[in-house]
Order: C-alpha cells, then sequence, then structure tokens
C-alpha cells in the first residue's frame, strides 16, 4: 500500500476534509495517469510495469487503483487517449489561427504545430508511438480509431483547400492515410532512436511528404 493511500478516508462517501467522494476520486485519478505517464512513459516503461509500482509512485494503494482501474491497460489506454487530446487542441488551434494563410503556410504551421505538441514532452511521445503498439486487440482498435480521426481531419482540410482553389479537387483520403501511415512511422522511429534528426528537419520532411501526397504529379 502507497504511504499516503493509509491517511485517506476510506468511507466511500460524504464530504471529508473539505472534499467529495467525486472530488477525491477525480484526484487519486489524476495523480494515477500522472505516475503512469512517468512510468510507461520513460522507465520502466508499460511493459515493465507493475500495479504495486505503478501506486507506490502515485501514493495511494492498491484497492484505490482497483477503485479507478480495472488494469494496467486500462490505464495505457486513458494516457494514449489524452495524449491524443493534447495533439488534437493545438491542431485544431493552429488551423483557426493559419486560416487566412496560403496553403503551403498552412500546413507548415498545422504539422509544426502537431509535431510540438507530441513532442514537447518525450513521454507522450513515446505513450504514442511506442507503447500503445501492439499492446492487445482492444488497443489496437483504440489506435485505429484514433488514426481514423486525424485521416478525416486532413481529408476535410484538403477538401477545404480544393473548395478555395488551391488543390485540383479529388479523393484525399488515400493520400490522407497514406501520410497519417508514414507520419506514425516517422515519428515511432525517431522516438525509438532509430536516427538523429532535429525537429526542424522532421518538420520539413513530413510538410514536403504531405504537398506531394495532396498534389497531383507535375506532368513532364
Amino acid at each position: 500500500m502507497g504511504r499516503a493511500g493509509r491517511n485517506e478516508d476510506p468511507a466511500a462517501g460524504g464530504v471529508y476534509r473539505g472534499r467529495s467522494a467525486q472530488e477525491r476520486r477525480a484526484e487519486r485519478r489524476e495523480r494515477f495517469l500522472a505516475a503512469a505517464l512517468a512510468q510507461f512513459g520513460d522507465r520502466p516503461g508499460y511493459r515493465h510495469a507493475s500495479v504495486a509500482g505503478l501506486c507506490e509512485a502515485a501514493g495511494l494503494s492498491t484497492r484505490q487503483f482497483y477503485e479507478e482501474f480495472r488494469n494496467l491497460e486500462e490505464v495505457l489506454a486513458r494516457l494514449h487517449l489524452l495524449v491524443n487530446e493534447h495533439k488534437e487542441r493545438a491542431v485544431l488551434h493552429a488551423l483557426a489561427g493559419a486560416a487566412a494563410l496560403p496553403f503551403d503556410q498552412r500546413v507548415a504551421a498545422v504539422l509544426r504545430s502537431y509535431i510540438t505538441a507530441v513532442t514537447e514532452d518525450p513521454r507522450r511521445l513515446r505513450i504514442a508511438f511506442v507503447e500503445i503498439v501492439g499492446v492487445s486487440e482492444e488497443l489496437e482498435r483504440q489506435r485505429l480509431v484514433r488514426r481514423a480521426r486525424w485521416v478525416d481531419l486532413l481529408v476535410a482540410e484538403a477538401d477545404r483547400a480544393a473548395a478555395r482553389g488551391e488543390l485540383a479537387p479529388r479523393d484525399f483520403r488515400i493520400a490522407a492515410t497514406a501520410f497519417i501511415g508514414a507520419v506514425n512511422g516517422l515519428l515511432h522511429d525517431w522516438t525509438a532512436g532509430q536516427f538523429d534528426a532535429t525537429l526542424d528537419q522532421v518538420l520539413t520532411e513530413l510538410t514536403t511528404l504531405l504537398l506531394g501526397a495532396v498534389r497531383p504529379p507535375s506532368p513532364r
């Protein structure tokens, strides 16, 4: 049992020390998630983590853990969603701010926002592109659903560019799917240390790749 867990009110409901049961549970969930981000996103990593170790890091008990989560996989699933929600907020904010820019500049601004959001905390980067991969069928479904959301967002932006006359109208879904797959593969390998590159180098490659994917090849 974590040391802090011994000092908490064991009662299931009511107000304790000025906080409701709901507020106390929300605080405990945040403590578990913060500890999991540190452990899954750094060391020991998700596959070497344990409930006991996570509880010790959070300063809470195993009983309190199982009141909030079924298992460590559920914690990883929640972290993966939180990381994606953080990236999505950053991208939507960038899209709104770049609405008046030419397409090439909008693409660069949005990709910079995405890459910055996912790389500003290396632990989030690892959760999104390394630890989540191949854990279970359920988490693979979640990962693919979230990837499909990114494809939809990219297709919608390409369709808007086509409506403005910036791109030739066509079905952008295959190109968008290929691009999102390339992003995931590139960031996975970058995170895993397969190659050395700066953030600007990664951004330049992805911008060039996206522009090439949504524009037809020039006639020879």
